[in-house]
């Protein structure tokens, strides 16, 4: 049967050759430079035959070309950069030698804007090298930024083009969920995913391989059996359970053809009611009578009494009770208690001496009707209703539409028609029919890729309605749009601006917005390595599984929190309060919490603040027996500032062992960092990950490493000066510029699952302009991202 469905695909849809590795990783289209030319014509005026003729005046002269870069730059370079910066050493990866014209550098824009975060750093030339005369600097690093990289925000932008994605694991699981309804993880089993740019969902590196196209076919056939039950006709049956078969409550009451309850208790199956509906119970049982009233037995379910009954049968006669239940489908204990039990020594007559109940057997049946059981939600979410290869058309119009995102043509329903077909003419009843053609929609590339289609003779276009709900649902949902974005789709009013602004804050409160923060939040902050780090237990005992989850767990709803409730994203770096439970709590030493719950609490002093200072960042950013203030700064510098140090040379080598260099953890770093080649980049990570020493390798607060005491100081490059946690934080604060440009570079990367170029740097500068005019809301951040020029619209390939 599968290889008749794959028969009948369509080659369109047929995720193969098509689809294979090299097709997943095209390269991206080189950037296309666009020249605006201006012509210039003169003007002939007629003159009168007596018009005396003068001389042609002298057109103006020509500007003067701009030789700024060859007198100022150039010179600029040989005495400070390329020294290091050259085709030899390549410090950085740079080699500045080869730029001897204005030229030749705008060539090069990316190149030149490293120099030129680095000139207005003051983090180079690095300060054991000669240093420039500051008006010198300021000169070079001014004309860098508006002259050698300045891109005209006016002209046409380019939006950039996505690689073909398929989805990533995450994608995979939300959309089938909200798909079918079933949330069973189907691609637990997936190979993982790549990483670039910081996140697993780039279109470049979501690469196709064999073993994954053979998982998605199996998980295929599992989804679609999961959703798709064929209705079973319950019907009535008896079953009976004899004494051997019944558990009695007390062990001596069980005998060989009966359960003689001498005392009171009881008698019971456990019975798994197939269906809701009614029942008959009957029990089977005679008693030995004693006292002045009958034996009497209750009728029970899950030691609830149904109907009491008193017991008249004999041993030799004994009795059937009977009693209608209405039970769910469920597992019930169905029994027979003994409610009165009697007796007495000295009653003259010995048989009267002792009353005693005996249960035979218990028999139930039912359930009264037969009828068919209800089918699950993702049955009638997906069958709409349709049980005859009539409704057939209908039931995969709707399903392709959703999960193929768009609205689907006739000839593709007629090509899933086929395999309907084909199953009706191998005699499976409807709902396999059904199945097979729910297979093929669900390995078609439709499905498993984010398709979206060039437009010919367009160079840059807006994408369509349905691929913009598509791009705005998998931003902030990981998952396919719901019912109210396909429908703003179709009716074309997704983009208007109201109603974009609205459907941007109801989905952010939705609680598919939590893929925001476990797709970008633990990806941005590196909340997944947690579960990789493995603090030393001799160093740190307190550390435990309890704690690594509680830590993930304050981070993720501090994101969420600012997400969702219209907060700034300057809280990011500095904020009076944060989430804990008792055991964050504890480790935090913040009083009166208590219990595994959650909670917003104020922060009792400055120590603490954003999400630098808390426990998941500090322990991932430290080593397994002591702190890093390397890895510490190199993470404040990645994702806070936006500005990564370039790799170490290799001959940097490690920080050595304490016997080898004395002192306290920073003196031995300041020794390490002696070496010319290890100073560059340490004078800008290291300050930084000292103002967090006070915390140490899983985040708890110290005064001294040891016998040392802690000195959290630091002087960045730049001259800006603090001391401990708290004042870094304001310094932070102070390069806030930075942050919103860092934060939203992140965030534009996940949004469009590719990487920035030279060419979004406009779009990046109107995206935190809004920010900032949004008093730094975060969801005005994701408003400005889905208005931008690169997430509404799409370059054409390049021919």
């Amino acid at each position: 049967m599968l290889l008749a469905e794959l028969a009948a695909l369509p080659a369109a849809d047929f995720p193969f050759a098509p689809l294979g590795a090299s097709l997943m990783r095209v390269a991206r289209p080189l950037l296309m430079v666009a020249g605006l030319a201006v012509g210039f014509g003169y003007c002939f005026y007629p003159r009168p035959a007596t018009h005396v003729l003068h001389a042609a005046p002298e057109p103006p002269a020509a500007p003067a070309p701009d030789r700024t870069f060859e007198t100022k730059v150039v010179p600029f370079l040989t005495q400070y950069c390329t020294t290091c910066h050259n085709d030899k050493k390549m410090s950085a990866g740079l080699d500045l030698a080869p730029f001897a014209s204005l030229t030749s550098a705008q060539k090069d824009r990316d190149t030149w804007l490293k120099v030129q975060e680095h000139l207005a750093a003051k983090t180079m030339p690095p300060k054991n090298k000669p240093q420039p005369a500051p008006a010198d600097r300021d000169l070079v690093a001014k004309y860098v930024e508006s002259v050698v990289t300045k891109i005209d925000c006016g002209l046409a932008k380019n939006p950039g083009r996505v690689t073909l994605r398929r989805l990533n694991r995450a994608e995979y699981n939300n959309t089938i969920r909200d798909l079918v309804g079933v949330d069973f993880q189907p691609a637990a089993d997936f190979p993982n995913d790549d990483v670039g740019y910081g996140f697993d969902n780039i279109g470049d590196v979501l690469s196709l391989s064999p073993i994954l196209l053979e998982k998605y076919l199996a998980a295929a056939e599992q989804v679609v059996n999961k959703a798709i039950i064929k209705p079973d006709v319950v019907v009535s049956s008896k079953q009976l359970f004899r004494a051997q078969n019944l558990i009695a409550t007390q062990r001596e009451f069980k005998e060989a053809k009966r359960i003689n309850l001498h005392s009171n208790g009881a008698a019971f199956i456990a019975f798994t009611f197939p269906a809701d509906g009614d029942y008959t119970v009957r029990v089977k049982a005679w008693a030995q009578q004693a006292g002045t009233e009958s034996a009497k037995m209750a009728v029970q379910l899950d030691g609830k009494e149904v109907k009491q009954f008193e017991v008249k049968g004999t041993e030799d006669k004994p009795q059937s009770y009977e009693v209608q239940v209405t039970a769910k489908e469920s597992k019930v204990r169905v029994g027979a208690a003994f409610l009165n039990d009697f007796y007495d020594e000295n009653a003259k007559d010995p048989a009267q001496r002792d009353r005693n109940l005996s249960v035979l057997s218990i028999e139930i049946e039912g359930p009264a009707k037969p009828f068919a059981k209800p089918v699950p939600e993702s049955h009638r979410r997906v069958m709409l209703g349709e049980t005859a290869e009539a409704g057939a058309r209908r039931v995969l119009t709707e399903f392709a539409r959703k999960a193929w995102r768009r609205p689907v043509a006739s000839a593709e329903v007629d090509r899933l028609m086929k395999l309907v077909a084909l199953a009706k003419t191998n005699g499976e009843p409807f709902e396999e029919q059904i199945k097979l053609a729910l297979r093929a929609v669900l390995v078609s590339p439709n499905f498993l890729f984010r398709v979206e289609r060039d437009r010919p003779g367009e160079a840059i276009y807006p994408v369509s309605d349905f691929e913009f709900a598509s791009r705005l649902s998998y931003f902030l949902w990981a998952s396919m749009p719901d019912d109210e974005l396909f429908k703003l789709a179709e009716q074309g009013k997704l983009r208007e601006k109201g109603v974009l602004e609205g459907q941007v804050r109801r989905m952010l409160k939705d609680a598919k917005a939590k893929a925001l923060t476990e797709n970008f939040a633990a990806q941005w902050l590196n909340l997944r390595l947690i579960q990789t780090v493995a603090p030393d237990q001799k160093t740190y005992p307190a550390f435990d599984p309890a704690l690594r989850s509680a830590m993930v767990r304050e981070s993720e709803l501090f994101f969420e929190h600012i997400a969702r409730e219209d907060r700034s994203v300057l809280e990011f770096l500095d904020a009076d309060y944060t989430f804990v439970n008792e055991r964050l709590a504890r480790h935090y030493v913040i009083d009166g919490v208590t219990g595994p719950e959650f909670r917003k609490v104020k922060l009792p002093d400055a120590r603490r603040g954003g999400v630098v200072t808390q426990a998941s960042v500090l322990t991932l950013t430290s080593n397994p027996t002591r702190t890093s203030p390397v890895k510490r700064g190199k993470w404040v510098l990645e994702n806070i500032l936006g500005t990564p140090p370039p790799p170490p040379p290799p001959d940097a080598g490690e920080l050595k062992e304490e016997k080898e260099l004395a002192g306290s953890l920073r003196q031995r770093l300041e020794q390490h960092r002696v070496n010319p080649a290890c100073a560059t980049c340490h004078q800008r990570m290291d300050p930084l990950g000292f103002g967090l020493e006070n915390f140490d390798g899983v985040g708890r607060w110290r005064s001294e490493d040891g016998k040392h005491k802690i000195d959290a100081a630091g002087t960045l490059p730049d001259g800006a000066t603090f001391n401990g946690p708290a004042e870094m934080r304001k310094v932070l604060l102070g390069k806030a510029e930075q942050f919103r440009k860092c934060l939203s570079e992140k965030l534009l990367t996940y949004a469009l699952g590719r990487g920035l170029e030279s060419y979004d740097h406009c779009s990046v500068e109107e995206i935190v302009t809004k920010l900032k005019l949004g008093q730094d809301k975060f969801p005005n951040l994701v408003l400005a991202i889905v208005e931008s020029e690169p997430f509404q619209k799409r370059r054409s390939a390049v021919k």
